[in-house]
């Protein structure tokens, strides 16, 4: 566990010392942030656009790659702007699988994909 926070902390402190580097902190707002969050989340997408369900298991090289690309834009703008909003992003993981337990108690939801309010 401590070696999983050291590793957010280390991330956090090289993109925030990238993004100082090459004085970007102007534009590194939670709005804009956030925006390019949403814009690398849906090139995520993109890279599983008129696979199969088998497919989206069975990519070649260079799909993976793209996949593996997007998936760290992802995570390196979620750390960005957890960092600018003063977010602890492993204490805010601990507390949301905490809530989804509650929400998703075993007995009642293996098995199924409904949603909290559907059961």
């Amino acid at each position: 566990m401590a070696d999983d926070l050291d590793s957010l902390v280390t991330l956090k402190r090289a993109m925030r010392q990238f993004a100082e580097d090459r004085e970007w902190e102007q534009f590194h707002s939670p709005k804009n942030l956030s925006m390019a969050l949403a814009g690398e989340t849906a090139e995520l997408l993109d890279c599983f656009r008129w696979l199969t369900e088998e497919g989206s298991y069975q990519l070649d090289p260079e799909q993976l790659s793209a996949v593996q690309d997007e998936l760290a834009d992802v995570l390196l703008f979620t750390v960005r702007l957890a960092d600018k909003l003063n977010v602890d992003l492993f204490a805010a993981a601990q507390q949301k699988i905490a809530k989804n337990a509650e929400r998703y108690p075993i007995e009642k939801v293996k098995g199924s994909a409904k949603k909290y309010n559907q059961y």
